[in-house]
């Protein structure tokens, strides 16, 4: 009879590679990043990581997927707010938060390496979607509450947040002088600038 699995254990050893993963994408890019650095990484043999991920392909799809996650995460926590511009002005400067671990920079240039790649380009535009639909929720709040401006549509002002957002991260990854933990103030006060027009 086979062994009952135990789920916490299973979701935390799974975590416990995609940290790892995360980490090495970082330090070697996507080409450099072996499952055999990974598997020492993570202090595993390679049976283990197999067990979880039959590539390494997978375990980035499985990384991008946790972003993915933590973003529904986040919307589901903010549901009960009542102020659409600090809700939004939050998100943006989670992006800085997020870009504060030294990994980061690292791991967007391994996956811009590799985004064209059908697998990742396909859990980029559900991560795209996502934050789409999150902050496109906010706007329209914004907007109807009259705390956000309504001579450009709510989509567009949706883009132009991402396009803070997404540069900030590019910046990040390709300017090591570029601190985000220095630049998040800015950055909330531009999308401030932005929400608000005029």
């Amino acid at each position: 009879m086979a062994r009952p699995v135990d789920l916490e254990r299973h979701a935390a050893r799974r975590l416990q590679i995609i940290d790892a993963g995360l980490t090495v994408f970082s330090e070697r890019g996507y080409d450099g990043a072996t499952t055999a650095r990974i598997c020492q990484q993570a202090g595993i043999g390679s049976g283990t990581f197999f067990h979880y991920f039959a590539t390494k392909a997978d375990l980035l799809v499985a990384i991008l997927e946790l972003g993915t996650d933590e973003v529904r995460e986040r919307a589901a926590g903010l549901a009960d707010r009542t102020d659409p511009v600090g809700v939004l002005l939050e998100l943006v400067g989670s992006t800085a938060e997020d870009a504060a671990d030294p990994r980061i920079p690292g791991f967007v240039r391994a996956v811009a390496g590799v985004m064209d790649e059908p697998r990742i380009a396909e859990a980029l535009a559900v991560d795209d979607a996502a934050q789409r639909d999150v902050l496109r929720q906010w706007v329209e709040r914004g907007q109807s509450a009259g705390e956000v401006r309504t001579d450009v549509p709510a989509e567009r002002i949706v883009s132009w947040l991402l396009l803070l957002t997404g540069g900030f991260l590019e910046r990040v990854a390709v300017d090591e002088r570029f601190d985000p933990t220095v630049e998040n103030g800015l950055l909330v006060a531009t999308a401030r600038n932005l929400l608000r027009g005029g």
